[in-house]
């Protein structure tokens, strides 16, 4: 991850540290996680021994064993109000969600902005009220490197939003032009934009950690249709050609964002065509979401037709002709209409789609020549119902 990376791996014995001081000061052994619930590092009582009794709480196991819960753990625990508590938070046993023994949580919080947690099994009788109180000031420590760790990513979020919000011209030029001075020597390397749409918030409490993203050098939120939002990922390539790294932060971004769709632009050199890129992502996500099977990680290259139609302005897109196929009362003979032209109408490939005969094909597909007026038999008649109903998904 970059530059990011280094100060991660410079504070990594930090971490350990400052854990270790809390599993003394408690007399049990505390487990640090980002936001994401990604583990950081376990105190020093965390021994073999620990593991053998952490086998009876299955959430424990996993989460020390694989180094981060599931989406579900995490849905569970936030339920209890963590993200918002200021303090500790006691968590009862619930052996139906896996958890079959307490926990004290530790929120690690830095300016009023949750960046963490600390665990801690919670025994009988537990700790007194001054062992948490002098645990919670080592928690502030804690926030405190987080946010450091956070403070260059926060940097980059505002300029990488300037670039993908900019006009283009010279307002775009100066973005970039900020951006690369940022980064430094990690500009000119291969990158790539990831766009995860919709996301469900703007909340930049509720904002994916870089540090659980490998490849990713910054991220934000920018407008998304008339009243959300979606997320972009700027992500560091090894080689312009292989986009693996993207699809495994669009993957992980995923897990986060239910219903939503993710498109990756081609990969470039440095950061000239960063407006592009962040076009071809948006795009990509656009056509993901209209044609599923695109989804639910669309590519630039692979999204065909919809590379230029994403580029038209929403009133250029429709077609006085195919109005009236458009609406709900026709919207079966429009897919017929689809499926035919998808097939370069082949009639028996058509009909064995839709499960439908011959006959009834023939029908429908007059039905759609009198409603539109079009010609099938016409190639331009045919590519412009073609590209109408197709843009009409966006």
């Amino acid at each position: 991850m970059g530059e990011n990376a280094q100060v991660t791996s410079e504070h990594r014995g930090d971490y350990q540290e400052l854990v270790d001081e809390i599993s003394e000061l408690l007399g049990a052994p505390a487990t640090l996680e980002n936001r994401d619930f990604e583990l950081i590092a376990f105190g020093a009582y965390d021994s073999e021994d620990e593991l053998d009794a952490a086998a009876l709480d299955p959430v424990r196991t996993r989460s020390i064993l694989t180094r981060r819960s599931t989406a579900a753990v995490r849905t569970w625990f936030e339920g209890f109000g963590i993200t918002r508590a200021t303090g500790p938070v006691r968590i009862p046993p619930t052996p139906e969600a896996g958890v079959y023994r307490g926990r004290v949580c530790l929120p690690v919080r830095h300016r009023g902005v949750v960046l963490g947690y600390v665990w801690l099994l919670d025994d009988d009788p537990g700790p007194s009220q001054a062992q948490l109180a002098a645990a919670m000031e080592v928690a502030g420590r804690i926030g405190a490197l987080l946010a450091d760790e956070a403070q260059h990513g926060a940097d980059l979020t505002r300029e990488l939003r300037a670039v993908l919000t900019a006009e283009r011209g010279w307002q775009r030029d100066m973005a970039v032009a900020e951006l690369h001075t940022a980064l430094g020597t990690r500009a000119d390397v291969p990158h790539t934009v990831v766009c995860v749409a919709p996301w469900p918030s703007a909340d930049p409490d509720e904002a994916p950690s870089l540090r659980t993203l490998p490849g990713a050098t910054a991220l934000c939120t920018v407008p998304w249709g008339e009243t959300g939002q979606c997320l972009a990922v700027l992500v560091r390539l090894r080689s312009a050609d292989v986009l693996t790294p993207a699809g495994a932060v669009a993957s992980r971004l995923l897990e986060r964002a239910p219903g939503a769709a993710a498109g990756i632009a081609a990969g470039r050199a440095g950061l000239a065509g960063l407006g592009t890129v962040w076009q071809e992502a948006a795009a990509s996500a656009r056509a993901a979401l209209a044609e599923p099977r695109l989804g639910p990680v669309a590519h630039w290259a692979s999204i065909g037709p919809f590379r230029l139609l994403t580029a038209l302005p929403r009133e250029s897109a429709q077609d006085p002709a195919v109005h009236a196929l458009l609406t709900p009362a026709h919207r079966e003979l429009a897919r017929t209409a689809e499926v035919y032209l998808d097939r370069a109408g082949q009639a028996g490939r058509t009909a064995a789609e839709l499960g439908i005969h011959r006959q009834t094909l023939y029908y429908r597909l007059s039905r759609v020549e009198q409603l539109t007026g079009l010609d099938l038999d016409d190639g331009e008649d045919r590519l412009l119902l073609h590209m109408t109903l197709k843009a009409a998904r966006l």
